[in-house]
């Protein structure tokens, strides 16, 4: 085959909701062009890119997967998604390397959640986006529903280029609107164009309307000749298309079933004719050393940089780095410097993925998209360069995620393997957060949700060989004090020999700092100073239990301001277990109580769904600040402040509410009073859990 050329190459996310085809369709491409002999299938479990045993088992991608085809010359790399908002980090990845969208969407259920969010994400990484509607070998999809709803959610740039020619409920053709000819598909999904049918006319007449609507605005001349009624030719309507696709003037709609390869020869016609080449955008966007942002040209003949945007922990390959080829030629006997470790890695081995199948390569032009295996010191987001600079290509931003559980062994002595295992599922995976709380005593994991989290689960359990629960987090809540008071402590020990003597009288109060405040007023050296500091450390070691229910105390003051003392018996021992007998009797006498930690919560939602946000932030015993509206038309942020023993369920919440619409961020703010009846529940579960 001849060597590929960056002008050859069209990166191609395929993008969109869970279920609307986006799999199948990189399936149908893949058979069209021979990659593959036989067309597999979600269902069966046999497709290219859904590949790894928990996407079988499931039913849905998991992972970006990587497809290449060759279709008229040009080398398209089909990047297929998941669908699933609980793996939204791999369209992140995604996105970052695409040079533009393909957004799929179900042809029954028309425009949801993960449509728009598609739109979304291409938006704000700046890349051109077209439309599939798919599924019209089933009875129930309707084009013209669909349609207006796109054109309506997303402008008069949403304009249609394929379109079905329905006859009652079935599609027996479509209507190409750019040549405007009708397309036939034997059983084979093989087409045969047509004069347009005189009854389909009319129908094609109205859309092409549309299309001549959106060509219009791509320039001045055509705009005089569309509102004028002179005709717009076809190779004005080619050269429209393809430079509105590359500017984001124009998003084409294209339409049919990737189980029956309708509309598939023409849509890669169509991405190899008019999507944009990776050197479309001319400069790409860098990372200063002080965290700004810069530009740097795209020269296919430039001096070599890479970027990483995905890695893979394999247990038999080992680690695989995916990466675009950002600047220059790739071959394998380069070596590169990361200029985030300052480590140098050898090119030793390049390939190309199919799903899963690897394929060497000697080298890969700008804007190819490959994979290394076993780079030791390379992850997501680094840049490899021949270039003696620093530079660094602005590196991919996950969402936090805050669905948060506490990892149980099933094993005893399976912590080292758990660690061992998340660790690797971290470098692959950069939603996932893990913790080992000291304070608590849990290994914490936090993902996009409950499905994100169960398929953690299965991992560790079918790469890493250690079975798991998970199950609720414990909350760090603290104790204080309200009251003042006044308490003797006496420690007096005579059995033999040398004896123990210290006593401290001790003024308890609430204090302004979070841990210890502590002060001396002794006159007279009642308790000399020697023995201060402790004083001072016994009560520090008693504060790391509460009286109420054993949780750390915090605000404490204490003023130390009297005492006695022993002139042999008296050493530090004594008075720091008099410090100790003093907070003992003391603190349940200062009226104590439980403080639960308060977060600031940030809420972003489309207007219609403030009421429902505001009423679930009261059930969650939360205080509404204010409303803002953000940049994004139609949307606001609800600021508020909410218990952070309220929020665990929180991301589950908002999706369920919002179908997915909405996010959040959650951040500890401080420490607050918890209401008498949450305390006592608190009090409870806690005395529970020590019984136990």
């Amino acid at each position: 085959m001849a060597k590929i050329t960056t002008k050859e190459i069209r990166n191609v996310a395929l993008v969109g909701h869970s279920s609307a085809g986006k799999t199948s369709l990189a399936e149908a491409m893949l058979y069209l062009t021979k990659v593959t002999d036989r067309l597999g299938s979600t269902a069966d479990g046999n497709t290219v890119c859904d590949f790894d045993d928990e996407e079988i088992k499931r039913g849905l991608s998991i992972s970006t997967s990587i497809a290449p085809i060759m279709w008229n010359n040009i080398k398209i790399n089909l990047l297929d998604t998941p669908g699933y908002l609980d793996f939204i980090g791999e369209v992140h990845q995604t996105m970052r390397v695409a040079d533009a969208a393909m957004i799929v969407v179900d042809g029954k259920a028309g425009v949801e959640v993960g449509t728009e969010l598609a739109w979304n994400q291409a938006e704000k990484a700046g890349i051109p986006k077209s439309f599939y509607i798919n599924k019209f070998d089933d009875g129930e999809a309707r084009f013209k529903r669909v349609y207006t709803q796109l054109r309506e959610t997303f402008g008069v740039s949403v304009c249609p280029i394929l379109i079905p020619m329905i006859e009652g409920d079935k599609v027996i053709g479509f209507l190409n609107l750019i040549n405007m000819r009708s397309v036939v598909y034997d059983k084979n999904g093989v087409p045969s164009e047509s004069p347009i049918p005189e009854e389909f006319i009319p129908v094609a007449d109205e859309y092409r309307d549309m299309l001549l609507e959106s060509i219009a605005q791509t320039s001045d001349e055509l705009m005089e000749k569309y509102f004028g009624g002179e005709e717009i030719t076809y190779d004005e309507a080619v050269l429209a298309v393809h430079e509105g696709i590359i500017s984001g003037d124009i998003v084409p709609v294209y339409c049919g079933s990737a189980t029956k390869f309708w509309g598939i020869r023409m849509l890669m016609d169509q991405i190899a004719d008019s999507f944009p080449r990776p050197t479309a955008k001319k400069t790409e966007c860098l990372l200063n050393e002080d965290g700004t942002e810069a530009t740097t040209p795209i020269e296919p003949e430039g001096t070599t940089s890479i970027f990483v945007f995905k890695t893979i922990s394999d247990p038999f390959v080992g680690k695989m780095s995916f990466f675009k080829v950002m600047n220059g030629e790739l071959n394998n006997s380069m070596v590169l410097r990361n200029t985030t470790t300052s480590q140098t890695e050898k090119m030793g081995h390049i390939y190309t993925m199919t799903g899963k199948k690897q394929t060497e390569v000697d080298s890969l032009c700008c804007g190819d998209i490959g994979m290394i295996s076993k780079l030791s010191n390379t992850n997501t987001n680094d840049t490899l360069t021949l270039s003696p600079a620093d530079i660094r290509y602005a590196p991919i931003v996950f969402p936090v995620s805050y669905m948060q559980r506490a990892i149980v062994p099933k094993a005893k002595g399976d912590e080292d393997k758990i660690s061992s295992g998340i660790t690797k599922l971290l470098e692959e995976d950069k939603t996932i957060k893990y913790e080992n709380n000291a304070e608590t005593n849990q290994m914490l994991v936090s993902g996009q949700g409950d499905i994100h989290l169960d398929v953690i689960v299965s991992r560790l359990k079918n790469r890493f060989g250690t079975t798991v629960e998970l199950s609720k987090p414990k909350i760090a809540y603290r104790e204080t004090i309200k009251k003042s008071v006044q308490v003797d402590g006496k420690h007096k020990k005579q059995s033999g020999g040398s004896g123990q003597y210290g006593h401290v009288k001790i003024t308890f109060s609430h204090g302004e700092d979070s841990g210890l405040t502590f002060t001396t007023s002794v006159v007279g050296g009642t308790v000399p100073k020697n023995f201060y500091p402790a004083v001072q450390k016994g009560l520090e070691e008693a504060m790391e239990k509460g009286v109420l229910a054993g949780f750390p105390v915090v605000n404490l003051k204490a003023d130390l301001f009297d005492g006695s003392y022993h002139p042999v018996d008296s050493n530090e021992i004594s008075f720091k277990l008099a410090a100790k007998l003093a907070y003992k009797e003391g603190l349940p006498k200062a009226n104590p109580v439980i403080l639960e930690p308060i977060g600031k919560l940030n809420v972003y939602v489309p207007d219609s769904m403030i009421g429902d946000i505001i009423g679930g932030i009261s059930k969650s015993r939360g205080t509404v600040l204010g409303m803002t509206p953000t940049e994004r038309k139609g949307e606001q942020v609800v600021e508020a402040e909410v218990p952070l023993a309220e929020m665990m369920e929180y991301p589950i919440t908002l999706r369920a509410i919002t179908q997915g619409r909405g996010t959040f961020t959650l951040e500890f703010d401080r420490y607050e009073e918890a209401p008498a009846e949450i305390a006592a529940k608190i009090i409870e579960e806690r005395k529970n859990e020590l019984a136990e």
